[in-house]
């Protein structure tokens, strides 16, 4: 079970996320509560482990600057939250090795996911960062592929019963580990991590086992 803890905006929760277990923390790079400048993101993940994937949020941006800004943050793998076109997410593929392609569970997006030339896609809520959740069994009529990220409205208390009932390769979670805008609370995070992990049908993974291996990237 791929767990991603995002909304990170200081180096304390990213440290404490990745102490947690956490695979990969994600920073929000597009208009947002939780926004932080490249240069700070880079600040935080100089100092995090090789083996975690560091993730930058867009929506909507050109890929140019999605490139730009990953490079100056020092980032490896760019999350497009956006209505990013097929050729918009290959043109970002091109230059950076880890792409998550974002989308929205039951809309036109969600039912050609294999169709973006990324095996990562995160499947949210029609609301993103709203806090609400969706019918986890959904995931089940998605195309098969790509390897799946439940978030949307994700806590401590149900993570469990979403990764029981629709069995996502991973999960992501912001708000729902948050004391408040932007801070993580880490009694949440430290539950967030354990209990999906103990709902997972598969035993997690190390950094080495993982279909991936981030730190050869950075």
């Amino acid at each position: 079970m791929f767990v991603k803890i995002c909304g990170i905006t200081n180096e304390d929760d990213a440290l404490f996320a990745v102490a947690m277990g956490a695979d990969a923390v994600g920073f929000v790079l597009a208009p947002s509560t939780r926004q932080v400048a490249a240069q700070q993101v880079y600040d935080i993940t100089r100092r995090l482990p090789p083996e975690i994937l560091t993730v930058g949020v867009f929506r909507d941006e050109h890929p140019d600057r999605v490139i730009s800004t990953m490079n100056r943050a020092g980032l490896k793998a760019a999350q497009l939250h956006g209505f990013e076109s097929p050729g918009m997410v290959a043109d970002v593929a091109a230059q950076v090795r880890w792409v998550i392609k974002a989308v929205v569970a039951g809309g036109p997006d969600a039912s050609r996911a294999d169709q973006f030339g990324t095996d990562m896609v995160l499947v949210d809520a029609p609301v993103p960062g709203s806090g609400s959740v969706f019918d986890w069994a959904m995931l089940a009529d998605l195309p098969e592929g790509p390897r799946y990220i439940l978030a949307g409205g994700l806590t401590p208390e149900n993570v469990g019963v979403a990764v029981a009932r629709g069995r996502p390769w991973g999960v992501d979670v912001s708000s729902g580990v948050e004391r408040s805008p932007g801070r993580k609370d880490p009694l949440k995070v430290k539950a967030f991590v354990e209990r999906a992990r103990a709902a997972a049908p598969e035993p997690h993974l190390g950094p080495d086992e993982l279909p991936y291996d981030w730190a050869d990237e950075f």
